[in-house]
Formats: C-alpha cells, structure tokens, sequence
C-alpha cells in the first residue's frame, strides 16, 4: 500500500476515533448539566413545599413564593418568578421520590409529564420517553393522541409504538439545537439595562459556559463577523460552526424588539 495512503488513512481513523470520544463527552457532560438542573428544581420544590404546607395559594404560601422570588432573582436572575417556583413545588409534589426521576428527561419533559392527572399514565409516559428518547414535542404529540390508551387496546403494539418516527420524526436538529437556553452564567441582575454590545462581552467572557450551554457539536468561529450581501455589508455578532449538523450558526443580538427588518437580513 502506498505509505502517503496509509498514513491518511491512519490520520482519518485517529480523527474519528477523537471526535467520538469527544461527542461522547459532550452527551455525557449535557446529560449531567440536564440532571443537576432537573433534581435542583426538585430539591426547591421540596423545601417549598414543607415550608408553606399542602396549599400553596393561602396567605402565608403567597408571601413566602412572593419572598423567594425577590431574593432569588435578584441573586441568580430569571426563572425564579412565582410561577416557575409553584412548578417546582408541583414537580415535587407529583414525583415525591426523587429516586424514581428520569436522568435521561429534561425540565421541559417533566413540566409536560405534570399536566397528566392519571398517575399511571403519567409513569407510562415518562418511562416510554426516557426509554425511546422522545422530543418533548414528540412526547406531546404521543399525550395529545391519547398513546397510552391506544397502545393498551392495540393488538399491535408495535406498529403504535413506531408510528411516532412517521408522523412526528426528531429532525436532526431538534436533538442538537436547546430551546430555551438559559444564560443566568452571565450574572445580569433583572431589569438592569443592558446594551447589545455589552451582552455580546458577557458571553465571549464566559465563553466555556455558553459552549456547554449552546449544546452539543459547537465551536467558536468569529464575533462582529463581516458579510456582504447584495452589495451591503453587514455584521453578525457571533458566528459558530456546528460539526454534527455541517453548518455555520449565526447568532445576532438584540435587546430589544425583533423588527421585520432583522429579518430580511436572515
């Protein structure tokens, strides 16, 4: 065999073999990021919920909610309001045992896995979409067609079972691309005015946390990168390249409103 073949074909192995090692990293290093997020939301719903009793609503478990906000989002931003804080009590209250939550189920999962009063039901789906690694769109989409049901009457449940990957498939991007993203990395206290320039700083300073934030695949390629487009130049605050999906991420900032200008320029 020809020795510059070889050792090509040597080099494309090693890549491989490295990029595996490190797309398994990343899966591993999200799938604990996810769990840590998940069972400190049941850790809070907990303490609430010894501390103001089985009735969230009555005046003393409206102060306290009320206090808890105040302080927590002034400490560590949004997602501290008074309404996430009573799913957080209701997360613990339907999943009192923390041993039984799925690592494999987001937050975002589980908030739809909560609307579902049938217990059984309830664990059904949460096992079928730990095990079948189902979107939470997917997992909606089985909830609102009444899957369990249908799957308890089916003679062939198999077919049931498969039908999801038909008429709702995972798009490759919906299992790399988060939605939402949560920035309180960043330490931006609430209703602080912040201008673009300075969000855009806060996140090449904190570069490593936005990576893992951003999800699995990415690298960063260039902030206040130059196009030209129809003969105009325009400026992208932060370009990324996503190596699982093959494709560059642009992501432009804005504070404010989104206008139908901005998205002419997409």
């Amino acid at each position: 065999m020809d020795y510059n073949l070889q050792k090509n074909q040597n080099a494309e192995q090693t890549y491989h073999s490295i990029r595996n090692s490190i797309v398994s990293a990343q899966h591993r290093l999200s799938t604990a990021v996810n769990s840590a997020m998940v069972t400190t939301y049941w850790e809070i719903g907990e303490q609430i919920f010894k501390a103001c009793g089985e009735n969230d609503r009555a005046e003393y478990g409206k102060k306290l909610l009320e206090y808890l906000s105040e302080q927590l989002t002034a400490e560590f931003g949004k997602g501290f309001d008074k309404s996430n804080l009573r799913k957080m009590r209701q997360f613990y209250y339907t999943f009192p045992i923390r041993d039984t939550l799925c690592p494999e189920l987001s937050w975002s999962h589980y908030r739809v896995l909560m609307r579902i009063n049938d217990e059984q039901a309830r664990r059904f789906y949460m096992a079928e979409c730990a095990k079948a690694a189902w979107s939470v769109r997917q997992l909606e989409r089985q909830i609102n067609t009444m899957y369990y049901q249908r799957i308890l009457a089916s003679q062939d449940k198999i077919a049931v079972a498969n039908e999801i990957q038909t008429t709702e498939p995972k798009p490759e991007y919906e299992k790399i691309v988060k939605d939402p993203y949560v920035m309180e990395f960043l330490q931006i206290q609430p209703d602080t005015h912040v201008y673009e320039g300075d969000l855009e700083q806060a996140l090449i300073d904190h570069l490593q946390h936005f990576l893992l934030e951003l999800g699995r695949g990415f690298s960063f390629v260039a902030r206040q990168k130059r196009f030209t487009l129809d003969g105009q130049d325009f400026f992208i605050d932060l370009v990324f390249y996503n190596y699982i999906l093959k494709c560059f991420v642009l992501i432009d900032l804005k504070m404010g409103k989104l206008t139908h200008q901005d998205l002419e320029r997409v």
